[in-house]
């Protein structure tokens, strides 16, 4: 069975601030991993598929983290609904479409499920990670941790 919440990180770490999602997973893991909390599930990618509608199944919470060009903020957390939105047609599908096939397929209705949109100011590919960019991963790694924190239903220590 698989476990109630799942973290998506997707991003391509060879560009630059697309990195700041995958970078995440990577500090995610190894929180966990040191804090013995169970339920949360990590799967990093370059990118979401329509396969990815199939790892939503058995889930309570879905997180999608993925960088952002754009933004006002360090990182938003909106929630995502499913979508038509036809990128499943293009080479990388929107967290709303994955939503959408996940309810065609049949499957009963999807997990709660957020975008955690993490800004970064530069992508280009064989850049390192911006100062902006790592700014902006220290403040959401904070909410992160208190995001899974809560969604597995647990304390963490101050």
């Amino acid at each position: 069975m698989p476990a109630p919440v799942l973290v998506l990180a997707v991003g391509n770490p060879s560009r630059g601030d697309d990195a700041l999602g995958p970078l995440l997973a990577e500090r995610l893991e190894r929180w966990l991993a040191r804090e013995r909390i169970a339920g949360v599930e990590v799967l990093s990618d370059m990118q979401l598929n329509v396969e990815t509608a199939l790892d939503l199944i058995g889930r309570r919470r879905v997180l999608v983290v993925d960088a952002s060009a754009s933004g006002d903020t360090p990182f938003a957390c909106l929630p995502v609904g499913p979508a038509h939105d036809h990128s499943y047609s293009t080479h990388s599908v929107s967290p709303q479409a994955i939503l959408q096939v996940y309810l065609d397929l049949g499957l009963r209705e999807p997990p709660r499920t957020e975008l955690l949109a993490v800004r970064g100011a530069s992508f280009e590919l064989g850049e390192a990670l911006s100062p902006a960019g790592r700014r902006h991963l220290e403040t959401a790694w904070l909410f992160l941790r208190d995001w899974c924190s809560e969604a597995a239903g647990v304390t963490i220590p101050a």
